[in-house]
């Protein structure tokens, strides 16, 4: 007999295959055919699922707001702004030959 190393599921198969056998329109036995699992699994995550269903109403009723550092955006978005009115004055105060001798390497 070969040993067999148990198959790991992902999250988001376990998701689709939960709600299935809460609806109850198909047997165990059907879900398990269908997505090609042993039906005792199919149980536990039904199990599983129904013991963790609070856990999606128990939040603050927001979003997660992502880790961003705001000031480190504003601070950022404030040195393109510095750094845009710059070359604004370049193009209006310098004339072609001396924004062309900028572009044009010096060998």
């Amino acid at each position: 007999m070969k040993n067999q190393t148990p198959r790991k599921f992902a999250p988001a198969f376990k998701a689709k295959v939960a709600p299935g056998a809460v609806k109850n329109q198909q047997t165990l036995a059907e879900l398990a055919k269908k997505f090609e699992v042993n039906p005792i699994m199919i149980s536990r995550w039904k199990a599983e699922f129904l013991a963790n269903m609070g856990a999606i109403f128990e939040g603050s009723g927001k979003a997660d707001e992502p880790d961003i550092d705001t000031q480190e955006l504003y601070a950022q978005i404030g040195q393109l702004k510095v750094e845009n009115e710059f070359f604004k004055k370049l193009q209006e105060t310098w004339g072609i030959a001396e924004r062309a001798s900028l572009m044009s390497p010096r060998i």
